[in-house]
């Protein structure tokens, strides 16, 4: 009898353990950038998709300062999922430490390739700015200090023969107070690193006449950076823009924890390639995240869990 009673007290116990393991939620904080951009509605969409398809899941939606920020959290172990620029993803890996990271990132792998960030300089017509030397001696904002946006204005300058010395003021401000500015007089242009259709310009655009200010192909080949492509923004993205910019191009990175479990990175990145029609109804930008390239040219190690994931589709 007591033989019997104790292997029922250790069924019972075991089924317990099961039980409560299955009933462990599944945290999934996602790390984005300012709320006008474009990382912030598709970590939101990416979040809905993902409480509706993980059982368990308790997902959230945290605004940052974007790549740099991002990766050193999620080193920190303080987010399983974030949005950051490609090269930003480089210098974190290789520890860069004028790019923010004071020793290399370890812990970084990628879910893969998302959509391409287009550098997006825009000022105010009555600023007379209509190219990059006329930015001498004028206020332009360039993101926070060592964001992903703000490495990007640096590279982009100093390919153009330009320094902060040259510009009359350089702050360091988020898109949505980089445009309030404008609005107001007090900042002749703006660096923006974003998705195509990006809020804060569309609102500047729909307000005020702007110059969209090209970024010539030689610049970027000066560049010097792989994850540097020469790009177009399509004539009419913004209101009053009726010709197409050359600009420069870099891939986004959907990156997670090296330590994050197999079968949730799996079912992270299978959710992401199934739902993509509804993450392009999150932000336009989402639209030009491809299975057929996700895989391929990441500065870091794939995920064990995305890497299955895309031999299972052949697109590795």
């Amino acid at each position: 009898m007591r033989v019997k009673t104790r292997f029922a007290m250790l069924v019972a116990a075991t089924l317990a353990i099961s039980t409560a393991a299955q009933a462990a939620p599944v945290f999934i904080n996602i790390l984005t950038g300012g709320t006008s951009g474009v990382y912030y509605p598709i970590g939101v969409g990416l979040s809905q998709i993902y409480s509706d398809g993980i059982a368990g899941s308790k997902t959230s939606v945290q605004a940052t300062k974007a790549s740099v920020e991002n990766l050193n959290l999620l080193q920190a172990g303080r987010g399983e999922l974030a949005l950051a620029l490609g090269d930003s993803v480089a210098d974190a890996k290789n520890g860069v430490e004028d790019a923010g990271f004071k020793t290399p990132l370890t812990k970084l792998r990628a879910i893969g390739g998302a959509y391409p960030n287009y550098i997006q300089i825009v000022a105010s017509q009555e600023s007379g700015i209509k190219t990059l030397a006329d930015l001498k001696g004028k206020t332009i904002s360039v993101g926070a200090p060592k964001s992903g946006t703000e490495l990007n204005a640096r590279a982009i300058f100093k390919a153009a023969g330009l320094t902060y010395e040259d510009m009359g003021k350089v702050q360091y401000l988020s898109f949505a107070e980089s445009v309030e500015l404008i609005k107001n007089r007090q900042l002749d242009a703006t660096l923006q690193s974003s998705g195509l259709g990006m809020a804060a310009i569309r609102d500047l655009s729909s307000v005020m006449p702007l110059n969209y200010i090209p970024i010539p192909s030689e610049v970027v080949t000066k560049i010097g950076n792989p994850a540097y492509q020469s790009a177009m923004i399509p004539a009419n993205t913004y209101d009053g823009q009726a010709e197409a910019v050359p600009t420069v191009a870099i891939t986004n990175i959907l990156v997670t924890r090296a330590d994050m479990p197999d079968e949730v990175v799996h079912e992270m990145t299978r959710l992401l390639f199934d739902n993509l029609t509804r993450l392009g109804n999150s932000h336009s930008a989402a639209k030009d995240i491809k299975l057929e390239t996700a895989a391929k040219n990441l500065p870091i190690a794939l995920h064990p869990g995305a890497e299955r994931y895309y031999k299972e589709k052949g697109a590795l």
